[in-house]
């Protein structure tokens, strides 16, 4: 099998990621005990820092990488060479397809193609059927966009929803949260995946293909199917804030419906990267390498990630771009503000990558494996835990999978790709665990939704819990048969 899409993108980064302190590594000699003690000052240290002084986590894991490293006996001059070469590895082998992504997402959203797929399905759906079309359409289009875009778009077509079926809001407001939520945690283009499988090497498609088919049990369950139960617990109709938007049925709602795409357009759009990239590793799978046939060079080429999100963002300027009627200076300056907003995320995820290789290159992240083994812990629940772990004590999902997927990184090494792509869907899992105070998700949600904190730990907060161990379970099955 050819090496995994993203290790193969950053091979320099990935040497460092499998052996630590090798050739231009940083020269430290400490004992397990230094180093668990390194690990644990370091995490607590990201913790106090975004939760208590209220740091940037870029700064926050910054400071954490250069603590962790100094406790662990690497010295002081060196003591941010691992992070810098993490840094850059990382934004190297997930940045760009962030940055492709982000550009997808915005042009879906002001040419009107998200819109075009969220009205075609709820414009067949019974009322009785809302709460699962909620989620499907949050499940389609959680896929190229981040979560927080993702809220801002669904949360007026839920209130509208809710208000025009007279359904309780929480009845179509968490299969929509859920659908997001799940692909979040474990599908890639998303942050928090790309990260785990860079870290881990696994295969992307592989990891895409079996994350989609985690999400849907995932989504339905902690969907449409707990909504009832919460719905009943917090039985709120939707609120006039967010609601009193124009009704597509009024003139100027009309004529904007006629510039945007057709569904079959935007839905395109959402589903080609992905259909790249699962069709790579069908044919990998499939096809013996050795051929050398056209359809393999071809479905190699077409599916590796950059090539595939490229692929979609340049059909999307074209398509979209010029759907919305404008020239190329309008279409290039839309690529420029779509960049802008994600420059935060990348930063994190920059900052995530240094702290992994710090994990590594200090010998912590060996340590804390040969932990977790002795333990007798599968390694698919340790990834789990571990994630939940930080996702409890800094509120960020992204922050849990970087975290987790350094430490769980030794744990990699002899893992088959199946074995590998599920160890990223189960630290994925984890990073979603219980969203409560410290997470800005949950003040998000609670502000759009107009609920109380208490109403909040009742749908939301338990929701994230519902779609982590749900996911945990259904990655722990496909354990038995992949």
């Amino acid at each position: 099998m050819t090496p995994p899409p993203l290790a193969a993108a950053s091979a320099a980064g990935s040497l460092l990621t499998r052996a630590p302190l090798e050739a231009d590594a940083v020269p430290h000699s400490s004992s397990p005990a230094q180093l668990v003690i390194a690990a644990l000052v370091g995490v607590a240290a990201i913790v106090v820092l975004i939760v208590r002084a209220k740091l940037h986590p870029f700064l926050a894991l910054t400071l954490g990488s250069f603590v962790m490293a100094v406790i662990a006996g690497i010295p002081l001059i060196d003591s941010l060479t691992p992070f810098t070469q993490g840094l850059g590895s990382t934004i190297g082998g997930v940045g760009v397809l962030i940055a492709l992504g982000a550009i997808i997402g915005t042009f879906l959203i002001e040419s009107g193609g998200a819109d075009a797929i969220v009205d075609t399905v709820l414009a067949r759906t019974r009322v009785p059927l809302l709460p699962w079309a909620m989620a499907l359409v949050a499940f389609v289009v959680g896929i190229p966009l981040f979560f927080e875009v993702g809220v801002v778009l669904l949360i007026p077509i839920v209130m509208l929803v809710a208000r025009r079926s007279r359904l309780p809001v929480m009845l179509v407001g968490i299969p929509a949260l859920a659908g997001l939520s799940a692909l979040h945690g474990l599908v890639p283009p998303h942050p928090g995946p790309l990260i785990a499988i860079d870290a881990i090497g696994a295969d992307l498609g592989l990891t895409l293909g079996l994350g989609l088919i985690v999400a849907v049990p995932t989504v339905i369950i902690s969907g449409p199917v707990a909504a009832r139960l919460m719905a009943s617990w917090v039985p709120i109709q939707a609120s006039g804030i967010l609601g009193d938007q124009d009704d597509p049925g009024e003139p100027d709602a009309e004529r904007s419906r006629e510039d945007r795409p057709s569904f079959a357009v935007a839905i395109s759009i959402v589903l080609l990267p992905v259909v790249l990239m699962l069709l790579r590793t069908l044919v990998e799978t499939v096809m013996p390498e050795s051929t050398g046939s056209i359809l393999y060079k071809a479905a190699a080429f077409a599916g590796t990630p950059v090539v595939a999100l490229l692929i979609t963002t340049l059909l999307s300027l074209l398509v979209l771009g010029a759907r919305m009627g404008q020239g190329a200076q309008e279409i290039s300056s839309r690529v420029g503000a779509a960049l802008g907003p994600i420059a935060g995320i990348l930063l994190i995820v920059g900052a995530g990558g240094g702290f992994k290789q710090t994990l590594v290159d200090s010998g912590v992240a060996e340590v804390m494996a040969e932990a977790i083994q002795g333990a007798g812990l599968s390694t698919l629940l340790a990834g789990w835990l571990v994630a939940v772990a930080v996702r409890l004590a800094t509120g960020s999902a992204t922050v849990a999978t970087i975290t987790a997927a350094g430490i769980m990184a030794p744990l990699a090494t002899g893992l088959t790709a199946p074995e590998a792509a599920l160890l990223v869907l189960s630290i994925g899992a984890g990073s979603v665990f219980l969203s409560h105070v410290n997470d800005a998700g949950f003040w998000m949600v609670k502000e759009y939704f107009g609920m109380t904190v208490g109403q909040t730990f009742k749908t939301w907060s338990l929701m994230e819990c519902l779609v982590s161990v749900v996911a945990l379970a259904a990655v722990l099955l496909l354990n038995l048969v992949v």
